[in-house]
């Protein structure tokens, strides 16, 4: 049994890419950083792949390390500047509250690109298989796994052509599975631990396939690590229990 803060705290963040141009790290550094606490170190790591991009099916390398390399780490970087710049102006009483407002977006956007692009790489590197305790949830949910995939595709379908996420996902509020729709790194059920994460930006496959989403989707399914996706459910399950005990 896990405690009720180790719940709260697998509660992952869900949720358009902006630009947050014009700001390094080298700017965001100033003296009041040493009197800021740790909530704004920036100081996020890159995580490395988990499985060899090589031996996707259906998904080339070169697209795996684009995605990874470029617009992963790049939110990462993003991250870090941001979270400076917040630590810099934190104690300026002559900072606009609007102007905050700006980097608390900004910085909403890039938890979330972080937080489901690790979620994302981290589902991948499977072979497709669904199986576990969370095979027999989404039966119970949708009466069978394929009404369950073909209720995630069209989700996922819908957003072809356009940016965001499915992410399936346990609400811990209501203790239901649901597959729910993101048009940003920002959309995600309060509560919601997401289990499996579909990335529907157009960078996370116009490399290979174009404009020919579907073609992607069908892919993804079958690289999906359900062994991780299990995992997760399992960890969410304890989680629920521990809120409602």
């Amino acid at each position: 049994m896990i405690s009720r803060r180790e719940a709260i705290e697998t509660i992952a963040l869900g949720g358009a890419s902006l630009t947050f141009s014009n700001l390094t790290e080298a700017q965001a550094q100033t003296p009041l950083q040493a009197a800021i606490p740790n909530v704004f170190a920036g100081q996020h790591k890159t995580k490395p792949l988990p499985f060899d991009p090589a031996k996707l099916k259906g998904i080339s390398e070169k697209l795996i390390k684009s995605h990874h390399e470029n617009n992963y780490n790049g939110a990462v970087g993003a991250l870090n500047v941001v979270e400076k710049r917040l630590a810099a102006l934190i104690a300026d009483k002559e900072t606009p509250g609007y102007v905050y407002d700006d980097l608390k977006r900004e910085e909403l956007v890039r938890t979330g690109s972080v937080v489901l692009h690790e979620l994302y790489f981290g589902n991948l590197g499977g072979d497709g298989k669904p199986g576990g305790e969370v095979m027999a949830a989404i039966k119970a949910a949708w009466g069978s796994f394929e009404q369950w995939e073909s209720e995630y595709r069209k989700a996922a379908a819908g957003l072809a052509g356009g940016s965001g996420w499915v992410n399936f996902t346990l609400n811990l509020h209501t203790g239901e599975l649901h597959n729910y729709w993101a048009w940003d790194h920002m959309h995600n059920v309060p509560t919601g631990v997401t289990l499996l994460a579909l990335d529907m930006y157009e960078h996370s496959y116009h490399m290979d396939y174009g404009s020919a989403a579907a073609k992607y989707i069908d892919a993804f399914m079958q690289n999906v690590n359900w062994e991780e996706v299990n995992r997760r459910y399992v960890r969410a399950q304890k989680a629920l229990a521990a809120l409602r005990a």
